[in-house]
């Protein structure tokens, strides 16, 4: 009891020393305001109310499996038409560019091929013609081909749209409508694209799930075309070049070592640009083409590398470089490239050897 008094006195004392402006709240104070209740808000997906916080910046519908984001803002498709006029106009002039190269390459390469014989000349157009073709209809399918839309699905209303029918679905602002988890939008098409993977200049379209195949097999037959024109204008350049001078190849003395190499390298430079100048038309045509092809062919042979890496593994460029790591269910597998080419799987192991199909066998 003494205990309490005490302690009552003391409050008592504490009260009576406040001074009066204590009670005065100051401007800071006002400012202090305390966390409002939830609100209701519409699931986009099916329009259910929804009880949720407002500092969320976004939540998922407990039926649909809808995310709405509350701070979504209305976009618009700015300029798309004028990126995609430049887009097509691009793809037509690099196909003008192909069929100039092919007809120059034909031009330059096959005089010299069919002087070794009409068999040989003619086994080697054949195989020029059925590599264009190859490369230039699995670019057209590639370019002019949709990339791929999402399939359409119901939403909007509770009474049709099912218990998880919506699962991860966005809403996109540009297209207005859903978007599943698979899909992102293209600015520069304008659409929405299933499995993206990257949107292609080159092709003036993106790579998605309805072209993705022939995208890859464009970049198989371009570099085949690549390799087969580098070796036959190298070929067709060693019988056209003019021999060298003799005086420009002359006996290397006193030199050793990296004095040596360097000599060697200096007068082989010479012998070959002093054979330039008097190269025919055809020559030079042979050489472009031969510096042409091997560029090219070293940067689609590292952007197919790239393909079917991410093919293995089950994912593509974006969801490889988003920020959740991509799809959490991708297995790095053989089957993956069965798959992506259409080809069953049982027919792929009958072909493959034996080792590739068996299972591994773990010892204790």
């Amino acid at each position: 009891m003494d205990f309490a008094d005490s302690a009552t006195t003391s409050m008592t004392a504490i009260r009576s020393r406040s001074s009066p402006s204590d009670d005065v709240v100051s401007p800071e104070e006002h400012n202090v305001t305390s966390v409002s209740e939830d609100h209701e808000t519409t699931c986009w997906g099916c329009g259910l109310r929804v009880l949720v916080s407002p500092h969320v910046p976004a939540f998922k519908c407990f039926w649909c499996g809808a995310i709405t984001n509350q701070n979504a803002i209305k976009h618009e498709n700015q300029n798309f038409r004028w990126r995609r006029l430049r887009d097509r106009c691009f793809v037509s002039i690099l196909i003008v560019f192909m069929l100039i190269v092919i007809c120059g390459g034909i031009w330059a390469i096959y005089p010299v091929v069919f002087s070794a014989g009409y068999i040989y000349g003619g086994v080697h157009i054949l195989i020029a013609i059925i590599l264009s073709i190859s490369t230039l209809s699995t670019f057209s399918l590639s370019a002019f081909r949709s990339a791929g839309a999402p399939p359409n699905i119901l939403w909007g209303s509770y009474p049709a749209v099912t218990k998880g029918a919506l699962e991860n679905y966005r809403y996109c602002e540009y297209c207005s409508k859903p978007k599943s988890p698979r899909a992102h939008h293209c600015r520069s098409c304008g659409m929405c694209v299933l499995d993206m993977d990257h949107h292609c200049p080159f092709i003036g379209n993106c790579v998605g799930a309805a072209n993705h195949r022939h995208f890859v097999m464009f970049l198989i037959s371009a570099i085949i075309s690549m390799v087969y024109a580098s070796i036959m204008s190298a070929y067709a350049a060693y019988h056209v070049w003019p021999p060298l001078n003799s005086w420009q190849v002359r006996l290397l003395n006193g030199a050793v070592g990296q004095k040596l190499l360097l000599k060697m390298l200096r007068e082989i430079f010479l012998a070959f640009g002093s054979s330039m100048l008097f190269l025919p038309a055809r020559g030079l045509v042979l050489v472009y083409l031969f510096i042409a092809s091997v560029s090219i062919e070293i940067g689609l042979s590292v952007l197919l590398w790239q393909q079917l890496c991410f093919i293995y593994e089950g994912k593509t460029y974006l969801s490889h470089i988003s920020a959740s790591g991509g799809d959490s269910t991708a297995v790095k597998d053989c089957q993956n490239f069965s798959r992506f080419f259409g080809c069953p799987y049982y027919t792929t192991t009958r072909l493959l050897p034996s080792f590739f199909s068996s299972k591994k066998r773990h010892k204790k």
